[in-house]
């Protein structure tokens, strides 16, 4: 069961790493759209993420936090699952403190509303996701360490 729930760790944190990096990704050429362009990319293209990703997210925090809690006896791996823990919270938190804010101002805007400072929404959306990406990278890693460390103690893997 803990093998199986760990391997399930790592494909749901790969997955969780996909959006955030795609949005790194995307970053170069976005930032170099007008704003009408800008604002159809965000109000059409993104429309289905949310419901996608954002339930990935709250499983790999959900799932890292029980890894956490079942790890009692091996500190190396109680600290990776605490690193993830923490990385998938703060991913959510970034995604409330920095993109929502942005996705719930922009969904009325048309291009002849776009506010003279849109710029600044969407280097605040960017930023988010820079920061989600970094976080779910960390997390993925503290996952694979996680694996790889019992793997190593049960004599599966060299040292």
């Amino acid at each position: 069961m803990r093998r199986t729930l760990q391997i399930g760790v790592a494909i749901v944190a790969f997955i969780a790493t996909t959006a955030p990096i795609a949005h790194v990704l995307e970053m170069p050429s976005k930032l170099v759209l007008n704003g009408p362009l800008w604002l159809s990319v965000q109000q059409h293209l993104y429309r289905g993420w949310g419901p996608v990703f954002g339930p990935v997210e709250i499983f790999a925090l959900a799932l890292s936090a029980a890894m956490f809690l079942m790890a009692k006896g091996d500190r190396a791996q109680r600290r990776a699952y605490l690193v993830a823990t923490l990385c998938y919270a703060g991913m959510i938190g970034v995604f409330f403190l920095y993109n929502n804010p942005v996705n719930q101002a922009l969904n009325g805007w048309t291009a002849a509303t776009l506010p003279g400072n849109w710029q600044d929404y969407r280097l605040e959306w960017e930023v988010g996701h820079a920061t989600s990406a970094l976080l779910s990278l960390i997390a993925f890693a503290a996952g694979l360490r996680a694996l790889f460390q019992e793997r190593v103690a049960a004599g599966q893997l060299g040292s």
